[in-house]
């Protein structure tokens, strides 16, 4: 039922986006970065919901809890970054949008170093072993 919602509240945003575009160009921006938002917030109230199963998962295959959290955060600035782009581009900020995608790309490259690093201690050890 949740993706009705969804749905309901991108199409009233688009309509209301196109009658104000004609009259009122900077209202028609307002109102779409509104509904965007709200569908932002929706989808991460769905998903907030759904967090505890990845704990479970961490507890269940001896997976560090901070590496589950760092793959959340990568997760989550990907499809921010994503989905802000995406509303750069409706705007005819194509530049922009690249550059925020890039900069979205470098943060998540960043907060893998612990990742990457725990990975080349293992095959250290691996190496070691033979």
């Amino acid at each position: 039922m949740a993706v009705f919602q969804l749905v309901g509240i991108a199409f009233v945003t688009a309509i209301a986006a196109l009658i104000l575009k004609s009259a009122r160009p900077e209202l028609a921006f307002a109102v779409t970065v509104a509904g965007s938002v709200i569908l932002l917030l929706f989808a991460f109230e769905l998903f907030g919901d759904s967090l505890s199963v990845f704990g479970e998962i961490a507890e269940t295959t001896g997976i560090k809890t901070s590496f589950v959290k760092i793959l959340l955060k990568m997760l989550g600035i990907g499809y921010l970054v994503e989905f802000s782009a995406g509303i750069l581009k409706d705007f005819g900020q194509n530049s922009l949008a690249d550059k925020l995608v890039f900069c979205g790309k470098a943060v998540i490259l960043v907060l893998a170093v612990p990742i990457l690093e725990s990975v080349l201690s293992f095959i250290r050890q691996l190496l070691e072993l033979l």
